[in-house]
């Protein structure tokens, strides 16, 4: 006997303005037992400490959680100077001290080090598997991961505020994979000082901005009528940056079947052709999102097929 599903299909994408103290999967659920969701992903995982924007996915919209967490993610956050964290944030214990307060000026002139491609060495307690395991479950053990540094991007850093000698906020574009707590670190390095990050708010995801967040208590006041629903994003919100092609309906009925499609219109040709093997497209049919392909051989094949 087949075991019966649970929850209702619910398909898009939820903001989550992500409360201090809960961990990005509790938050996840609790999303999903709101709306009574059979499914539901997260585009990108927040720290407990953190709060901000957290894309939840339902349903289908689990499909793109993918190039949701590959696109651009903005940051607020502070450092208090003069102590080092075994987290590199508020939650670790101290480890080390420094009695160097950097000045405004000693800020200003360092962070155009931290901008471009660089390589960042993860933090002790992050998710990096080493050998099978969690970097952070080692670090909890009392072991030190063999961590090695990884090319990151920083499009943009800036010092918002310096309200004090012991603290500075920033505002930080940065690309997948990178370490908030870890850019603290090496800022505070690079100023011959110890710093960890005191408070951390993620303001963007890709597309997803604080402008379309909703908390907790907001979503379960409104969780007895249609409200929850009409703060739902479309599935294509996580798709904006990629090219859309559109297909004819037998086009579109055999990507559904898991067939490569080999599109008819010239101009659709030439736009395959143009954008080149391996680049992901957005494939619709009568304005319904149908599947996420990709080039091969100047063909679409599809990669994941949504059903809605």
């Amino acid at each position: 006997m087949a075991r019966k599903r649970r929850g209702s299909p619910v398909h898009g994408w939820l903001v989550l303005d992500k409360p201090q103290g809960m961990s990005s999967a509790r938050a996840v659920a609790a999303v999903r037992r709101l709306l009574d969701a059979e499914k539901a992903g997260h585009g990108g995982t927040l720290d407990p400490l953190a709060t901000g924007v957290l894309p939840i996915a339902l349903g289908e919209a689990t499909k793109t959680v993918g190039f949701a967490m590959d696109g651009r993610k903005t940051y607020r956050f502070t450092l208090a100077w003069g102590e080092e964290r075994t987290t590199d944030d508020a939650e670790g214990e101290v480890v080390a001290r420094s009695t160097v307060r950097p000045t405004r000026a000693a800020i200003e002139a360092v962070l155009p080090r931290f901008t471009g491609a660089l390589m960042q060495l993860p933090p002790a307690y992050s998710a990096i598997k080493v050998e099978g395991r969690r970097a952070y479950a080692l670090a909890r053990g009392g072991e030190t991961p063999a961590l090695t540094a990884r090319p990151i991007q920083v499009f943009r850093l800036a010092l918002v505020a310096n309200p004090d000698p012991g603290h500075a906020s920033f505002e930080a574009e940065v690309g997948k994979g990178t370490y908030v707590r870890a850019l603290g670190r090496d800022l505070a390095t690079a100023l011959g000082t110890l710093a960890y990050v005191a408070a951390l708010r993620r303001i963007t995801v890709g597309r997803f901005t604080e402008a379309h967040a909703i908390s907790l208590e907001n979503l379960a006041s409104l969780v007895h009528s249609p409200g929850p629903f009409e703060h739902l994003l479309p599935i294509e919100t996580a798709l904006d940056d990629i090219p859309a092609l559109a297909l004819t309906e037998a086009e579109a009925d055999r990507m559904r079947c898991g067939q490569t499609v080999l599109p008819l219109r010239p101009a659709d040709r030439k736009l395959v052709l143009e954008l080149g093997n391996g680049h992901a497209v957005c494939v619709t049919c009568k304005e319904k999102l149908v599947a996420l392909a990709e080039i091969a051989g100047g063909a679409l094949r599809p990669v994941r097929v949504l059903n809605l």
